[in-house]
């Protein structure tokens, strides 16, 4: 369910935004206990995420997927990409342009 939420919410940003992009690539493959999807836009906009249902039919199963998304600044140029892991640890994102928490 957190896969599809993700999905869709990755997905609604992706064609909402206000020009002409056509969607360039759309695949998915959606098993039992695994999943994977990659939309690509004709702006440069890419979101990839792969899933898989870990310690199914126990107490811990948990859904784990490990992602990115990208897109390019319409103003600079720029491509941005974040890769990130959910998991039972929640969402940690990673980016070059994602602000780093100081060391303690």
């Amino acid at each position: 369910m957190k896969f599809l939420i993700v999905f869709v919410a990755l997905f609604a940003m992706a064609v909402a935004r206000p020009n002409d992009a056509q969607i360039v690539r759309l695949d998915s493959d959606v098993q039992p206990d695994k999943w994977s999807s990659n939309l690509e836009t004709s702006d440069g906009t890419s979101i990839n995420q792969d899933g898989v249902l870990k310690d199914v039919g126990t107490e811990h199963e948990a859904a784990v997927v490990h992602g990115s998304f990208s897109w390019v600044d319409e103003k600079t140029g720029e491509k941005f990409t974040v890769t990130y892991v959910a998991d039972e640890n929640g969402y940690q994102p990673q980016g070059a342009h994602l602000p780093v928490a100081p060391v303690a």
